[in-house]
């Protein structure tokens, strides 16, 4: 459960606890404060632990160019380390950084790992347990993350309109993406499961699943619902940090990439692939079917569609397109 947002009691008045209401207040995602906090007190041990009211754009230059240099950290790493500092400053503690000049790394531009369709379906075919496959098939026919996959109840899904709603994932976003017509079956199959393990759930007195502070006020019946139970589940209900509620909670990413992981080395596929190579060749598959990139950006919530035009490179990946004076030998 450690998606679940660490309870603020109010009744410890330090920086750390300060720090966090104010990004609750400013509604960041929770991955995101745990992000920035890291950094930030990443940033305050580099200076001996001293308060940053005490510190400013001299000593997060010398941090910055500490992590570029001695640690040797990614341009993307950096950035968000930069991000996290002036989120601090300027947002938190009202002090403006002006022109900062830190020494950046290398940018080292670093392609996506795709697989092809039969590498992908060879390696969802050699996924032990049958939820975890269910999972992967929906990563690769959605353009799913893995945690917003491990994030879907039972109300994300409108077979109707053959859509998936996925509720703020990364960055706060929203968006709809689609609902692949050969998954309906299973999924339709794996609510009906969850239902009855839901009602016995209840039955138990763990049937209340997590749910944001401003929903569970505003819904008060809603966390015994079906609606908002996790389509993918944890095999047991467990304590929720902080207060200690038994609640079944949704499957633990970890549960998901070891079976991944494991059939991508029976696939004998010798490539850096992990759960998110599913994400990276569903947005190819639809390149290469001729989807424009707008279309592509918003099926995979993309805020800059720069971020998506990273996949029209990958088409083109080593040959660029240009074909090898050995393929064109007619003898």
């Amino acid at each position: 459960m450690d998606d679940i947002p660490v309870p603020i009691t109010g009744r410890n008045h330090n920086f750390v606890e300060s720090l966090r209401t104010f990004m609750r207040v400013k509604q960041l995602a929770y991955s995101t404060e745990k992000t920035y906090l890291h950094w930030i007190l990443s940033y305050i041990r580099f200076h001996g632990r001293v308060h940053p009211k005490q510190l400013g754009p001299k000593q997060v230059d010398a941090y910055l160019s500490y992590l570029a240099v001695k640690r040797n950290v990614s341009p993307h790493t950096q950035a968000i380390a930069l991000n996290a500092l002036v989120f601090l400053y300027q947002k938190f503690l009202n002090i403006p950084l002006g022109d900062l000049n830190f020494k950046r790394p290398k940018y080292r531009k670093k392609m996506p790992v795709v697989f092809t369709h039969d590498e992908a379906m060879s390696v969802i075919r050699l996924i032990g347990p049958e939820m975890q496959r269910l999972m992967a098939k929906l990563m690769y026919g959605a353009g799913l993350r893995l945690m917003e996959c491990c994030n879907l109840r039972v109300k994300d899904f409108d077979f109707g309109m053959q859509e998936l709603h996925i509720w703020k994932s990364k960055n706060n976003k929203s968006r709809r993406t689609l609902l692949p017509k050969t998954l309906v079956p299973a999924l339709v199959h794996q609510i009906e499961y969850v239902d009855k393990l839901h009602q016995h759930d209840l039955d138990m007195e763990v049937g209340e699943v997590y749910m944001p502070d401003t929903l569970a006020r505003k819904y008060p019946n809603a966390a015994t619902s079906l609606n908002w139970a996790f389509v993918f589940p944890a095999s047991k209900p467990g304590p929720e940090p902080g207060t200690g509620v038994i609640r079944r909670h949704h499957i633990h990413p970890t549960a998901v990439q070891k079976h991944i992981s494991r059939a991508i080395k029976l696939s004998g596929i010798h490539k850096s692939a992990s759960s998110h190579t599913f994400r990276h060749s569903f947005a190819t598959r639809l390149l290469e079917s001729g989807y424009d990139l707008r279309t592509i950006q918003e099926l995979l919530g993309h805020s800059d569609i720069t971020t998506t035009e990273i996949y029209t490179h990958v088409l083109n990946k080593g040959s660029r397109g240009v074909v090898s004076p050995m393929d064109s030998l007619t003898s």
